[in-house]
């Protein structure tokens, strides 16, 4: 079991990066509040000549989750742009609509911009040729549970589920909520077609490395990832080749992890079969 290295602060790597792939909720924030610390380190890192792309697995697109992050109160100084698995899923629906297909959305009305403005039909259950699964209804109170009997329905007449975000859990305020990929988990082990979409999948991380190449001006520029998440963040790095930074004030923190200690972190990881370079509890410089 490869153990991490544990930072104090963000400025001991900073100069070996050119650009950064940073995760949004569980690294700059908790869902009500910024943590602390966190758009003061990547202001520093700007300042420094670093580029810094959001990546989310956030259901929406990224002007979207942009007015989300700003309402919470992070820094739009803090980094150069978004995206999210949101972006990525309405061009693979506009691509299905061209194809005729018609969709079904099932999710919480804070998704809808995620449906606006496409070339697709978007249709009642019983006509779907596919399911866009953005989160449950209520996320606050909701688990996959509730969704039991949708998924059979779904499964009986073999309808692909389209997954924004594979997310299964995110830390809010001091307890974990229920994310899409929670219920795509669901229906995926009872046999059912789920299209992945976002972290760790490779179609997002195409799309991200090719806005950043844009955006520093080199053709194999040198990458870090930054995020909370066992099952998304730290395993999509390592597919990608890129170095990561595990925070462990995310998700391993809402869990009752040590998230000061390095066989802790490395245990947590290697659950999910990966591993990190680097981790820390909070993004501070």
């Amino acid at each position: 079991m490869n153990l991490p290295q544990m930072l104090t602060g963000f400025a001991d790597i900073a100069e070996n990066y050119d650009a950064l792939v940073v995760d949004i909720w569980g690294v700059l924030h908790n869902g009500q509040a910024p943590f602390e610390g966190v758009d003061a380190a990547l202001l520093n890192y700007r300042q420094q000549g670093g580029k810094v792309l959001l990546l989310s697995n956030a259901p929406r697109p990224g002007a979207s989750a942009l007015k989300t992050l700003e309402a919470i109160g992070n820094r739009r100084d803090g980094f150069d742009d978004i995206l999210t698995s949101g972006d990525a899923v309405r061009a693979l629906m506009n691509d299905m609509g061209r194809e005729g297909k018609k969709i079904c959305h099932i999710g919480p009305q804070k998704d809808a911009d995620l449906i606006t403005d496409l070339e697709v039909e978007f249709v009642d259950e019983d006509a779907a040729d596919a399911i866009l699964f953005s989160g449950p209804y209520d996320d606050t109170t909701e688990t996959p549970d509730d969704y039991a009997d949708m998924l059979a329905r779904f499964k009986a007449r073999n309808l692909p589920l389209l997954c924004p975000n594979p997310d299964r859990t995110v830390p809010f305020g001091g307890r974990v909520i229920y994310c899409a990929g929670a219920v795509a988990e669901v229906y995926e082990n009872i046999g059912g077609e789920v299209v992945w979409v976002g972290k760790p999948y490779p179609m997002v991380y195409a799309r991200a490395f090719a806005m950043l190449r844009d955006m520093t001006g080199l053709t194999d520029p040198r990458l870090l990832a930054i995020g909370d998440g066992p099952k998304t963040d730290m395993p999509g790095a390592e597919a990608a080749g890129i170095d990561s930074l595990f925070i462990g004030g995310g998700l391993a923190s809402a869990s009752g992890a040590d998230i000061e200690n390095p066989e802790a972190i490395a245990a947590i990881l290697a659950e999910e079969n990966t591993q990190a370079r680097y981790a820390m509890g909070h993004l501070v410089w």
